[in-house]
């Protein structure tokens, strides 16, 4: 898009696309499992006027470097370590850190782990305690033959239902130009693979929930309320563990972000601006 900067970072020995926006106040945006940094786009174009928006693709996901499993872990602690890394080769000292799904969980582990980096946290959805997965995935998580058929097999059509049935409410107005993207950097070995270690190394959750305790920057948990893949009570449940975090529900399904962007960046940009979270 017009007036957004697109540079390669290095960070913990990966290159990953970095996309920037906006002068102000630093936030990093965190994308989830099979997207990238595109699907943001909404939630970006309403939020530079007002902050710096940093956008990564992760490692292994849409135009970052997609290492082999033996040279990057792909678990959550991995992503985060990467993701504080980064901070340097951006020159950013201290940021708001918006995750979803996957990002979520990078998000949280980062500002346990790191709380200098965090200065204020918003939980998109993430990914944190387990929820029930749907066939193509368990499929995927089968030895041997789960990684064939999910490296070789799982067809735009399957993942266009993924999307269209799981992630987004019916009627959503996302284009299917949007999935279309997002299958075409999906659709190659290496991006194959590095979803399918993702996916792996993330069965366990155990990892992340043990981080929320540990949590002292300022949480805003958002959730749509008709989410199928982490349903709405998880978001709950996580907004209750994290100690003085606010809840905010939309009327979306598991992407708010794609599906309400304007709303979701008012709801971040108010609580980026300091006003106090609504305490559920």
């Amino acid at each position: 898009m017009p007036g957004r900067l697109h540079r390669d970072v290095t960070a913990s020995g990966v290159r990953l696309r970095v996309t920037e926006d906006g002068r102000g106040p630093p936030v990093v945006l965190l994308h989830g499992l099979f997207v990238d940094h595109s699907s943001w786009d909404g939630v970006i174009g309403a939020l530079c006027s007002d902050f710096r928006v940093i956008a990564p693709d992760l490692p292994g996901f849409g135009e970052s470097e997609k290492p082999p499993a033996s040279r990057f872990p792909y678990g959550v602690d991995a992503f985060a370590e990467t993701v504080a890394d980064l901070y340097g080769g951006l020159s950013i000292g201290r940021a708001a850190v918006v995750g979803h799904a996957l990002g979520g969980a990078v998000a949280l582990s980062l500002a346990a782990r790191h709380p200098e980096l965090v200065a204020r946290l918003v939980l998109v959805d993430a990914l944190c305690y387990e929820a029930p997965r749907d066939v193509q995935q368990r499929l995927a998580l089968v030895p041997l033959v789960g990684g064939l058929l999910f490296k070789q097999l799982w067809s735009f059509r399957n993942f266009r239902t993924y999307f269209r049935e799981r992630v987004l409410l019916p009627g959503a107005s996302v284009p299917s130009e949007r999935i279309e993207h997002y299958y075409r950097l999906f659709n190659t070995p290496a991006a194959r693979g590095s979803a399918l270690a993702t996916l792996r190394a993330t069965v366990d959750t155990r990892p992340v929930i043990a981080q929320t305790s540990r949590i002292q920057t300022p949480t805003l948990v958002v959730w749509g309320r008709g989410d199928r893949v982490f349903p709405a009570t998880l978001g709950q449940r996580l907004a209750r563990q994290i100690h003085g975090a606010g809840l905010e529900l939309l009327d979306s399904g598991h992407a708010p972000h794609e599906e309400k962007p304007l709303e979701l960046a008012s709801i971040i940009a108010r609580f980026l601006r300091a006003e106090r979270p609504r305490l559920h």
